[in-house]
């Protein structure tokens, strides 16, 4: 591995542990008592103000581009990238634990996957192995899924952490008091990727014409933090829900914006453009494994059958599509390759087909996701 392949690889664990810092901080906020609508809207709020700056100085020709089609295209985005998917995905955080959240979250692939189909986005081409490992990884994606969802099994003891962080553990003794419907937490985390699956949908037709990432990230946490200021109005009224001191929940909305919208979207728009989406995809399950030591060594959370088995299916039904994508594009490369050699023989005046097994470093675009703009 090279100089810059260590350092994209560098970078995308710190998107990772990034995001397993954010799902902890914001899962103890909300532990605390904070709106799920409120947090969302502290986060937009943040985003917009560090993505603003970056996509002036670093895109400020784009703005002149911005038609009322393009606004159009990024209100949808907003609605369905930010607003529906961050609020049910903290909705589902607070009634189930960061580990599953994330788990669940590895479930993205697939189910971009099967939105895509019906809009002629993606191939099934089940005939070919791609398509084949396609399908499976679907499959088993969904079947991980749902056990977490519906089954908790018996509790796998593990020894006690000697680093519990005694707030932590205060938060999750009041609210273990309560109960938790995990079930109702997983179905809401599973319908955030829904709602993330279209945002992809809609981003890729956008990117056909608008193609600036900064200045539609900024646009569309704008909208959103507008969209959930308001949601947050009418479901918290109460002043003492939007106040904050110096505690967990200023914590959680500054380092959700700053890190979960600012930062990471910017580092993995950087090795989006030098490796591709299915290099950054490809990491996606660390941020599984680092929340889940976190949740184990910080929150104290119990591991159960139900969790650790889906877990495993949802992990390797992910690297099945990616493979198969990965596959795919390949294929597609070298198909490119061979026709434009024999249109160069045809007119030199000579005819035969060269395929040649060369893959580009950055894959062609495909609406498959990657973590972009995550919780």
């Amino acid at each position: 591995m090279g100089g810059e392949g260590c350092i994209l690889t560098l970078a995308m664990v710190a998107v990772q542990a990034g995001y397993a810092g954010m799902n902890v901080l914001s899962k103890l906020a909300l532990d605390d008592g904070m709106s799920p609508f409120v947090i969302t809207a502290y986060r937009q709020v943040v985003a917009t103000l560090i993505l603003f700056p970056i996509a002036f100085f670093l895109e400020r020709e784009a703005f002149k581009l911005i038609t009322g089609k393009v606004i159009s295209q990024i209100l949808l985005c907003s609605i369905f990238g930010a607003t529906l998917n961050q609020v049910l995905y903290f909705l589902g955080l607070k009634l189930s634990t960061p580990a599953i959240a994330c788990a669940l979250n590895n479930t993205l692939p697939a189910i971009t996957f099967i939105i895509a189909v019906p809009f002629r986005m993606e191939t099934v081409g089940i005939r070919t192995l791609a398509g084949q490992a396609k399908v499976a990884g679907t499959v088993i994606c969904v079947g991980g899924s749902m056990l977490m969802t519906f089954y908790r099994g018996g509790l796998i003891r593990m020894r006690p952490s000697p680093i519990h962080w005694r707030y932590a553990a205060e938060m999750n003794s009041e609210v273990g008091a309560g109960g938790q419907n995990m079930a109702l937490g997983a179905a809401l985390v599973i319908a955030s990727c829904l709602a993330w699956s279209s945002w992809f949908i809609i981003h890729a037709k956008m990117s056909e014409s608008f193609s600036s990432p900064y200045t539609s990230s900024a646009m569309m946490c704008f909208m959103a933090g507008v969209q959930c200021l308001v949601l947050a109005a009418i479901t918290e009224r109460k002043a003492s829900a939007w106040a904050m001191g110096w505690d967990i929940r200023l914590a959680a909305s500054i380092y959700a914006g700053l890190i979960g919208s600012g930062l990471a979207v910017s580092l993995m728009s950087w090795c989006i453009a030098r490796r591709g989406p299915l290099f950054v995809s490809m990491f996606s399950p660390l941020l599984l494994i680092i929340v889940a030591v976190l949740g184990w060594a910080i929150l104290d959370e119990k591991l159960y059958a139900g969790s650790a088995i889906g877990s495993v299916l949802i992990v390797g039904g992910l690297y099945m599509v990616l493979w198969g994508k990965r596959r795919e594009i390949k294929q597609l490369s070298e198909n490119q390759i061979a026709e434009k050699e024999e249109v160069e023989d045809e007119e030199g005046g000579r005819f035969s087909v060269i395929s040649l097994p060369v893959l580009s470093s950055t894959p062609p675009k495909s609406p498959m996701p990657h973590k972009y703009e995550e919780e």
